[in-house]
């Protein structure tokens, strides 16, 4: 095998505990503890870095410092901030439901880090290659809204509640768009192994250049399913008092700002899996190690982007967004599924189904920016005409 590819590892690690003589269960007992507790060391410890570098992100687009006190380069102030969080009062409402008001954070987190294990991280580099792998993100995403839904509704707070119904509204909503975006690379590549599909996407074949407007349909609805801005109507501060946690306190706050952070690099995982070939690039087959630096190399500059539209948008009013996902989200994630899965079945070179792919996605973008351009526009007539006849200025 070659001494660059990251898989001699894990040659090497089942050669030597097959020499300790332990039984072929034990070896699967132990290297499933291993995977899990790797993937649980990366998944707490990089929302430390997210943090800190999201602050320092948005204070550079809004002309400001950002953390620059606690450590060099105010790297140390998540740290700070931790413990100020473990040092806070923990403080539970009287009428609270209490079993499911303590579970709520616990599953929020649970249900992000769980999808750690679809995600390959380079050649190899994958918890569990499931054939099922995007169906089982879907599945698990599901559970991260009850977490929220729960929250809401056993704090016995009318703010909570409202922002539970939120919850309800928004994230189930997008979830639909999001699922059809990424049934798109499941209908091309004819598996649903997130493996499987970045080995489709060989030689710059990204699914995300093929199939653009369904790269950006994936991206708005992660916005969305984020809860980030423009979308974060769920902790809207200015008008339902933080929303479903507004009741949490302490680490139990700190669980629901953990499985936040970490689901922004969850799902900027994912898209660059899905969208941008994962782990495949240059020289990747002579020096599989580089795999590894492409992956996160793609899923950082989606993180990027991601935080330069919070520190960047306004928030959009609750019509807004709900008209944005059932109106021009879902039936433009309909026409593109629809378009994939003929496109696939027709006897023609993959060179000409990538360029028809490529055309009708662009064509569909620009249809969908024009209708939505148009209604804008008209919208604002619209609101000009009332505040004249009412006479504001």
């Amino acid at each position: 095998m070659n001494p660059l590819d990251p898989r001699i590892l894990g040659e090497w690690w089942n050669t030597f505990l097959r020499g300790l003589g332990l039984a072929e269960g034990w070896i699967v007992f132990i290297n499933g503890l291993v995977v899990t507790l790797i993937l649980l060391g990366f998944g707490l410890t990089s929302v430390i870095f997210l943090i800190w570098l999201e602050r320092k992100f948005a204070g550079r687009i809004q002309d400001r410092l950002g953390p620059n006190r606690v450590g060099p380069y105010g790297l140390l102030q998540t740290v700070a901030d931790a413990l100020k969080l473990m040092t806070k009062e923990d403080i539970t409402p009287d009428n609270a439901e209490r079993v499911t008001y303590n579970l709520a954070p616990g599953l929020a987190v649970f249900a992000v880090l769980m999808l750690l294990v679809v995600i390959p991280f380079g050649p190899g580099l994958i918890g569990v290659d499931l054939n099922i792998g995007v169906l089982y993100i879907v599945a698990m995403g599901s559970i991260g809204i009850m977490a929220a839904l729960m929250a809401g509704w056993a704090s016995n707070n009318k703010y909570a509640l409202l922002g539970g119904f939120r919850t309800v509204a928004q994230l189930l909503s997008y979830e639909i768009p999001m699922v059809l975006a990424m049934s798109v690379p499941v209908l091309f590549a004819g598996t649903m192994s997130m493996h499987g599909i970045v080995e489709k996407q060989a030689r710059f074949q990204w699914f995300g250049l093929i199939m653009p407007a369904a790269f950006l349909l994936y991206i708005i609805s992660a916005l969305a399913e984020n809860e980030r801005t423009p979308f974060d109507l769920l902790e809207a501060e200015s008008e339902i008092v933080a929303g479903y946690h507004i009741e949490y306190s302490g680490m139990k706050f700190a669980w629901f700002f953990l499985a936040f952070f970490l689901n922004t690099l969850i799902l900027s995982a994912i898209a660059a899996t899905l969208f941008l070939g994962g782990w495949q690039g240059p020289f990747v087959e002579q020096v599989p190690i580089l795999g590894v630096f492409y992956f996160f190399i793609k899923t950082t500059a989606i993180l990027l982007f991601f935080m330069w539209v919070r520190a960047t948008f306004p928030r959009l009013r609750i019509d807004q967004m709900m008209a944005l996902a059932w109106k021009v989200l879902v039936p433009m994630g309909l026409v593109l599924v629809l378009l994939a899965a003929l496109v696939v079945k027709l006897p023609i070179p993959g060179l000409l189904q990538n360029l028809i792919l490529f055309v009708t996605n662009i064509a569909i973008l620009l249809f969908v920016l024009g209708a939505v351009g148009r209604h804008l526009r008209k919208e604002a007539e619209r609101y000009k005409v009332r505040y004249q006849v009412s006479g504001i200025r």
